[in-house]
This record gives C-alpha cells, sequence and structure tokens, in this order.
C-alpha cells in the first residue's frame, strides 16, 4: 500500500493514510453535503441500479484484466478502494441546490486511488458536464486529486483533454463554472476543472499546483504551492475557510446564475454611479488635479460600498500577477447583478489591466453588465512593469472594452492619466463626477516636455482643458454625474 504525506501527490495509489493528514479530508459526498442543501446523485453508487433519480449512470466500457496496460495488480488496488470507500470511481456527480440555486456539483474522492483521473472517471465527468448543458446548469467542482491515473498510462491521461473539451463546450454554452481546491489539488485535476474554472476558491493550507509534492525540486519552496502562495500570484480569487464555504459559494451562484425566467436577450445598461465628493466644478485645470488628488476624495471602495447591496471579487490574472490597485468582481444592486471593475487611485500595474480584462471577457460570456470605475494616474511604468508586459497588458484591456457585447458604462471618479486610464474607459459610455479630471499626460510631465518652468504648470494644466466640462464641451465624456 502507498502512503500520503501531508498535502502529498498520490496518483494512483491507494490513499490509505489520507486520515493521518493534518486537515481532515472529506469524503466525495461529504463534501457535496457540507456545501448542498439538497442533492441527487448522477452515477450510480455500487450495487445500485441507475434511475430516473439518476439520470446520467457512468458509462459501461469494457475493461480488460488490470486496466488498458495490464498493470499488475491494478484490479486489486481497484477492489480494495472499492471496499474502503464504496465508490467505484474517483469522483461523483450530483445535481445539488445551493442557496436555491440548482447546479451540477463534481465531488472527488480521495481514497479511492488518491482521486486520481481515469478512463471511467472521464466517462463520469463527460456525462455531468453535457448534462449541465442540457439543463443550462453551472457546473460547481468539489476537487481533491492527485493527479492522472498511472496505472492507464497515456490512456488516463488523455482524459485531460477529454475533461478541457467539455469545460469548453460549457464556457461558450455561457455556463458558469466555479472550482473549490481541496487539498491535495495537483497535475492535470489542476491544470483543467481547477485552473479553467470562472472563480477558483481554495480551502486554507490546501496543496495546489501542476507538480506533487513527490515530484517537485527538493528544494522547491513550499508556498508556491498552497493555496495561500496560488492566491498571492494570482492563479485562484479566494482563500475560503471551511465554514464559510457553502455561504461563498450561495453568493457566487446568486450572482452568476439568474432565477429562471428573469433571463432576457436585451442586456440592460448597469445604471450610472452618483457623485459622492466635492459637487461643485473647478474653476480651473489645475483646481480640477488637485481635488483630484486630494487624500480624502472618495475612492473606489466608496463607490463599490454605495452602489452595491452584496458583492464578491475575483483576484488576479492568472498568469502571475496580482495588483491590489484595482478591483475586479460581481455584485448585487436592486435585485440585478452587475459586473465591476474600478480603479482605486494608484497607477495601475499590468496585472490590474490583465485582471480587469478576464473580468470584462467573463462578464460577457455570462450577458452581465459591466460598470468601470475610472481612477488612476496612468500606468506604471517601472522597469517591472515593462518586464511584465505593460503595453500588452493595457493592450489586452482596449480590446476586451473594444469587443465587449454587453454594454460596459464608465465613470471617471478621480484622476484620468492618460491611456492608464483610458484603457478602462468604455468607448462612446463614459461619464465624469466634479472632482475628476482627463488628461492626455499630467500637467507637470506636459510642461516638462514642453521645457517651462514650474510657475508655467497651472496655465499648461488649463491649455490641456481637462476639467469635466471640458471634457464634456470636446466631446469625450457623455455627462456630469450629479450627487445622489
Amino acid at each position: 500500500m502507498s502512503s500520503v504525506r501531508s498535502g502529498g501527490q498520490d496518483p494512483g495509489g491507494d490513499g490509505d493514510t489520507a486520515a493521518t493528514l493534518p486537515c481532515a479530508r472529506l469524503t466525495a459526498r461529504q463534501a457535496i453535503a457540507a456545501v448542498a442543501d439538497t442533492y441527487t446523485e448522477t452515477t450510480a453508487p455500487t450495487g445500485r441500479t441507475a434511475t430516473a433519480e439518476t439520470p446520467t449512470p457512468t458509462p459501461t466500457t469494457a475493461s480488460p484484466p488490470d486496466g488498458p496496460l495490464g498493470w499488475h495488480g491494478y484490479d486489486d488496488a481497484r477492489a480494495r478502494a472499492r471496499a474502503r470507500t464504496g465508490e467505484d470511481e474517483s469522483v461523483v456527480t450530483a445535481l445539488a441546490t445551493i442557496g436555491g440555486r440548482e447546479a451540477v456539483v463534481l465531488s472527488f474522492e480521495f481514497r479511492y486511488l488518491g482521486g486520481s483521473l481515469g478512463e471511467r472517471t472521464g466517462d463520469r465527468l463527460e456525462a455531468a458536464y453535457t448534462l449541465a448543458r442540457e439543463r443550462g446548469l453551472p457546473v460547481v467542482s468539489l476537487i481533491a486529486t492527485g493527479g492522472s491515473r498511472m496505472q492507464e498510462g497515456m490512456r488516463a491521461l488523455a482524459q485531460l483533454q477529454r475533461v478541457a473539451r467539455q469545460s469548453a463546450l460549457n464556457r461558450a454554452a455561457g455556463l458558469p463554472q466555479i472550482a473549490v481546491l481541496r487539498d491535495p489539488t495537483t497535475g492535470g485535476g489542476w491544470a483543467t476543472l481547477g485552473a479553467a474554472a470562472d472563480v477558483i476558491l481554495a480551502l486554507p493550507g490546501a496543496q495546489i499546483g501542476f507538480a506533487g509534492s513527490r515530484v517537485r525540486p527538493a528544494d522547491a519552496d513550499p508556498f508556491a504551492y498552497s493555496a495561500e502562495g496560488q492566491l498571492a500570484t494570482g492563479h485562484i480569487d479566494a482563500v475560503v475557510p471551511p465554514d464559510r464555504l457553502r455561504g461563498t459559494l450561495q453568493r457566487w451562484l446568486r450572482l452568476l446564475c439568474p432565477p429562471e425566467g428573469t433571463r432576457t436577450r436585451t442586456v440592460e445598461p448597469a445604471p450610472l454611479p452618483s457623485a459622492l465628493g466635492t459637487p461643485g466644478l473647478p474653476e480651473t485645470g489645475w483646481e480640477a488635479v488637485v481635488r483630484a488628488r486630494e487624500s480624502g476624495r472618495p475612492r473606489a471602495e466608496a463607490y463599490l460600498r454605495a452602489y452595491f447591496d452584496d458583492r464578491e471579487e475575483i483576484s488576479g490574472d492568472r498568469c502571475g500577477g496580482v495588483d491590489p490597485g484595482i478591483r475586479c468582481g460581481f455584485g448585487q444592486r436592486d435585485g440585478r447583478t452587475i459586473a465591476f471593475a474600478a480603479q482605486c487611485g494608484t497607477a495601475t500595474r499590468p496585472a490590474g489591466f490583465r485582471t480587469a480584462a478576464r473580468l470584462v471577457r467573463l462578464a460577457d460570456r455570462l450577458g452581465i453588465p459591466v460598470l468601470t470605475l475610472v481612477d488612476t494616474p496612468g500606468a506604471a511604468n517601472d522597469a517591472a512593469a515593462e518586464r511584465a508586459g505593460a503595453g500588452a497588458a493595457i493592450a489586452d484591456a482596449f480590446a476586451a472594452l473594444a469587443t465587449a457585447e454587453v454594454p460596459v458604462i464608465s465613470l471617471l471618479i478621480g484622476e484620468g492619466g492618460s491611456g492608464g486610464a483610458l484603457a478602462l474607459a468604455a468607448p462612446g459610455r463614459l461619464w465624469a463626477t466634479p472632482d475628476s479630471y482627463f488628461s492626455v499626460i499630467a500637467p507637470e510631465l506636459a510642461a516638462a516636455i514642453l521645457k517651462r518652468d514650474e510657475a508655467q504648470i497651472h496655465d499648461t494644466a488649463d491649455q490641456l482643458r481637462i476639467r469635466p466640462q471640458d471634457l464634456l464641451e470636446l466631446g469625450v465624456i457623455q455627462g456630469i454625474v450629479p450627487p445622489p
């Protein structure tokens, strides 16, 4: 029997020592019960016949003794796993109700050969994704896997392509996918079911990574393979304690899945927020700059708090970066879901632009209108930003807004610094608050380029015509929003 260390990878082993791990591992059914109000299995457990309540039983395919490779002892290992777990595969699928929203749930049984993926696992996953498409339901994956099942060789590894295709089909159908990463989530399960999900949540301390603990370099930093490390580098959206997981999933499903009968073909634009800052318009260009730069001016958090009744945020660009100066997510206002991407007044980094682009594309695919809040002195221009691909990230944000089919509206709530601000401004749908400005370049930098002294900065600000009323007259914005 193989042993499993804490957070270890067990790609096809017995998983006998899971109970010795410091963090408790739930069985597949316990994991479903922990988040669902009610559920009905769609895979028939061992010794049970599929019925109307189990509409998608596991497809039966002929399997030679000891699997496709004739791996000596494979049948015995599966028999021990069945006796220990009561399961005949490493995944259980179900139709579940979570907070009043129906979903297809995939839950892995780590004690069955380390939650590994084999051909029959692929059968069940394909049937579950197909059921979700037929019923127009989201997929919630409760993952705990050590990777592909080595006893089935390349036949097992090929299941990753199969799962990836099913996930892509559901994505094209506009159906949300939410992943919950349990301990461990490694190998192909992470690279398909996990990393491909629209929203990725993880349990504290869970081991997450393409490489399991037994195959990674001996000197590898363990933090990089943890839930917390993956959050810090922008690969997952949140680390959620077990006692908060059910509520978090309920909120996400409520935000991403409108109730039956409320879906419409036409997506109405999000309502404009009210201005929260100083109501009067500035007399000079430099006064507009000073007001927008005041430390006490309302920032993104104040606007989001006043605008939404409830909200959840995504995090990271999925490319190794997180920008704390941008807030992206989905919120409810008067019972309606609206996506948001909000700059927080700092120089926006490449990861911020990529996260915003990810948010806009996800909202577009799900048919959810978008609100952007523009507030930045400009794009970060240090060497680290250039190495992280500032130009490409800004281009990606421009493209996401330019091609979105759902309505996107934007509100300039502070500084509008050049292209870094324009990248989050919806073309032809930009409004401004009285305490904001938008400029092709900061007045100080314009004066420096023109070789003007400091005494001429104020005149330069006037020449640039950056006040809200100037922007309206120039046709750059659609209007100036009043206070509530």
